[in-house]
């Protein structure tokens, strides 16, 4: 007797422990298979780079990897297109009911003669993660790749079809060579929009695709690392977990949501080739979430056993890489959640769930 009530309380426990993740985790997204993926390689849309001088297809290859946000009542879609050469730019398109969309023939972002040029030729300019500021203009976190290094840069806009470049999110000479990538801004949904906030006075930003690090800004332009001071490295927040789904490595999702329970992170997560999960094959991208302390963006709290979105559809398991859902848009639109995610590095898809 004594044996089955240590067993009870065991599995009241971790029930307990599922119901909290339950309560603050954004988890029954439905994919909408009716129409996904929704948005797919168009060798008709041509444009003129203007580094290379020549006429290309810049989404010939793929497109994957969507940010999202609402503007006008409408849903704003940033996606990456690669061309064959797989240089990759930035597409816009737009949506009125989240689900159906039409592109912009051309790129609204792209590697250009500018003093980016070095940064971004010719790998180009990867995986966009846009939030609105308080002032009612935009930030957009990006990957530059220059071929060799990856680097987190940002820009800035009005109308999010026209983009500043503002360079490196970390400028410190000691940073400029770090492989640094896919950086989500926290952020608190205000009615249909998801608006960056402050937490004691500062802006906070998750970033990196191994372990995640974090940056603080007071202006959402001049960042620092949060660094270890004994140490003068970068403190990691979130890790790979050996035995589980995310055990390769660990790569934010959209914007980090602060809610009443803490900061909500939607990451992905890749299942690493050996001490990992047998559920999913080796290499799978899956999106998890994590949970931070809301006075304490750097404090872990809590954080899914599983992943809540993982590659089971024909377009998500095979592709230019084989089983990927890598999540990277969320937007809260006529009262539910839309998540936008990149399929197979080919295509994209939506999943929505009801408020």
């Amino acid at each position: 007797m004594k044996n089955l009530i240590g067993l009870f309380l065991i599995l009241q426990g971790a029930f307990s422990v599922f119901a909290q993740q339950q309560k603050w985790a954004l988890i029954d997204f439905v994919k909408v298979d009716s129409i996904n993926p929704i948005l797919s390689p168009d060798i008709k849309q041509s444009f003129s780079c203007p580094v290379s001088n020549k006429l290309v297809n810049w989404e010939e290859r793929n497109v994957l990897n969507p940010s999202a946000i609402v503007k006008d009542n409408k849903v704003y879609l940033i996606y990456r297109a690669q061309d064959n050469q797989m240089t990759s730019r930035l597409g816009l398109a737009i949506s009125e009911d989240g689900l159906h969309f039409k592109k912009e023939s051309e790129p609204i972002f792209f590697p250009d003669n500018d003093n980016m040029k070095g940064y971004e030729w010719k790998g180009g300019v990867e995986d966009p993660r846009v939030i609105e500021c308080p002032d009612g203009s935009y930030i957009m976190t990006y990957t530059s790749y220059d071929g060799k290094i990856a680097r987190l840069c940002f820009a800035t806009s009005t109308d999010l079809n026209h983009w500043t470049k503002q360079g490196l999110v970390l400028k410190d000479e000691k940073y400029k060579d770090l492989w640094a990538k896919s950086g989500a801004i926290v952020g608190e949904r205000k009615g249909n929009k998801i608006v960056a906030t402050k937490i004691n006075s500062k802006y906070w930003m998750y970033f990196g695709d191994t372990d995640l690090f974090m940056a603080y800004s007071e202006d959402l332009i001049h960042w620092q690392a949060a660094i270890n001071e004994e140490t003068q490295k970068m403190i990691s927040v979130l890790h790979p977990r050996m035995g589980y789904f995310d055990s390769r490595l660990v790569e934010p999702g959209p914007f980090a949501l602060l809610q009443k329970e803490g900061i909500v992170l939607i990451y992905n997560g890749s299942n690493a080739a050996n001490f990992n999960t047998s559920e999913l094959p080796k290499f799978t991208y899956a999106a998890g979430q994590a949970l931070f302390d809301k006075n304490q963006p750097y404090k872990l709290i809590d954080r899914t056993q599983s992943y809540f979105i993982h590659p089971d559809k024909p377009y998500e398991k095979m592709g230019e890489v084989n089983e990927v859902c890598f999540v990277e848009g969320l937007v809260f639109f006529k009262n539910k959640w839309f998540l936008y995610y990149g399929t197979a590095d080919s295509k994209i898809a939506v999943a929505v769930r009801n408020n």
